[in-house]
């Protein structure tokens, strides 16, 4: 897959790591807000063998405040610039705002991650004059209370697979090519513990699609509710579920902790391959 000046091979499952430059992520918020931390952050991450990291500067958690474009712009775009001038990074933004994936291409980024489908007014058309590959998640609801009771009528795969079908369409007739797409299940976006675990189980039949699947289920709540961990304490379920969605067919993983995923990735990849040469050219003991 072509990312502005970066090729992305999607032969094998890829990490992508995570850098939020915002205040108030469940996960990391604060911690990578000067430009300097984001930097070094970044760089450790692509050392432990991300292929691309993910700068997000609106937080999209359950029961976030909305940001406005100019704050979003402010938090991202120096991060962004440093990154491909500094680290030649493959960067993706993760924005639903049309101005923030204008300004983002701009300046080198090579990847629109967006949880709204680009569904926000001239997203679409932004998307579209870019260039670049764009990643079109499902949610249910939006981040003020989308965790409110979630339901479905319908097995949640079943709505996820027709909702991202809908969007897919939607692109193709707003001049975005079919080989520029990705698609997200959006796990933890207007699901339950059980929408998510049933989603992850029946995860293949997105396959259908033919489209590359990126999957964010990093320290997420459905790892704490399932196994009683607090946020910090949710990496080993982290793992099991990254490689569970490999077996999957996941192409990219979305994570916090990349080295770790990329060893629980190599491994499933292996196995499923039945060969141990891992796909990151890391050495293996006889």
């Amino acid at each position: 897959m072509r990312c502005g000046r970066h090729s992305l091979d999607l032969s094998f499952p890829r990490v992508m790591g995570i850098l939020n430059v915002t205040p108030d992520s469940f996960s990391d918020g604060g911690q990578h807000i000067g430009l300097d931390g984001a930097l070094h952050h970044a760089e450790r991450m692509l050392a432990e063998g991300a292929a691309m990291i993910d700068v997000g500067g609106e937080s999209t958690r359950p029961g976030a405040a909305p940001v406005s474009e100019q704050e979003e712009l402010d938090r991202v775009a120096p991060v962004i610039e440093a990154l491909v001038r500094e680290l030649d990074a493959l960067v993706s933004v993760d924005t639903s705002s049309a101005a923030v994936m204008r300004e983002a291409s701009a300046l080198g980024a090579g990847m629109i991650n967006d949880v709204r489908a680009l569904e926000r007014e001239g997203a679409l058309a932004a998307a579209a004059t870019s260039g670049l590959p764009v990643c079109l998640m499902h949610r249910q609801g939006e981040p003020q209370s989308m965790q409110q009771s979630p339901s479905y009528d319908q097995p949640v795969e079943s709505a996820v697979f027709a909702y991202l079908a809908e969007r897919v369409a939607a692109c193709e007739a707003a001049g975005l090519r079919r080989c520029r797409l990705l698609i997200d299940p959006g796990f933890g976006f207007g699901k339950t513990v059980e929408h998510n675990l049933r989603l992850l189980k029946y995860m293949d039949t997105l396959q259908a699609l033919e489209l590359p699947l990126l999957v964010g289920m990093s320290r997420k709540s459905m790892i704490g509710k399932v196994l009683g961990r607090p946020v910090e304490e949710r990496l080993a379920g982290g793992l099991a579920l990254a490689a569970m969605a490999v077996e999957r067919g996941a192409n990219i993983l979305r994570v916090h902790d990349v080295g770790p995923t990329v060893d629980a990735v190599n491994m499933a990849w292996a196995v499923l391959q039945e060969g141990c040469e891992p796909p990151l050219n890391k050495e293996l003991d006889a």
